[in-house]
Order: structure tokens, then sequence, then C-alpha cells
């Protein structure tokens, strides 16, 4: 399950149980609804009530964001769960896309809001 939430910097995204394709599909939606309306958005992504993810959804979500890694900001990414945590982090290294990871949403919201030094 999956909520999406419109934030200034961009989107707060918190997945819930299993992330499965039909889940990133709402997310794909809604990440280029949302760099169309306010450039490169910043991406929370809270994976700390993610208990597992489907294959399919893995292989969309790394053809998606090598198709569009530039087309977004910053993803500050909570996580608690070691496997969790490392299963995102190799994601990033295929796609490229930079991320932060935090223990806390509040944490990740405070970096987040905190200007990009140039």
């Amino acid at each position: 399950m999956i909520s999406i939430r419109e934030q200034d910097y961009g989107l707060d995204v918190a997945l819930y149980n299993e992330f499965t394709l039909g889940d990133f599909k709402l997310f794909e939606e809604a990440l280029l609804k949302r760099s169309t309306e306010h450039g490169k958005p910043a991406v929370l992504l809270d994976l700390s009530g993610m208990k597992d993810f489907t294959l399919d959804m893995a292989v969309e979500e790394v053809r998606f964001m090598r198709a569009h890694d530039k087309d977004f900001g910053r993803f500050a990414i909570v996580a608690d769960d070691s496997w969790i945590r490392l299963a995102a982090h190799l994601s990033g290294l295929l796609t490229h896309v930079s991320a932060q990871y935090f223990a806390t949403v509040e944490e990740a919201q405070a970096w987040l809001l905190k200007p990009v030094a140039a």
C-alpha cells in the first residue's frame, strides 16, 4: 500500500506492507505530474512500514528511475530494516539517484527543507 502527499519541496511517499507494481505506477504518475508542475521535486520516501516488495516492482523502479534520473531532486529515505535499506541503496547505485538515509521522517523532512548548497 502507498500513501502520497504533495509538499512544498515535492512529495512525501509512505509505503506499508508489500510494495507492488500497482503502487509504483501510482508513484510514477505522481512524480511525473509534480515534476511537470514544479521542476525537480524532492522526495521523502518512508520505507519504515514496508515489509516486502515484488520483483516486477523492482524491475520497473530501475527502468523508470534510469529513464528519469535527471528529472528529480533529492531523495530522503527513511528505513529501519537493514535489508530494505540495502535494497534501496543498491537501487540507487543502479539508477544514479542521489539519496540520503535517515532514521526518522522528521530528520528527513528537515533535510529536504534546507536549501541546496550551490
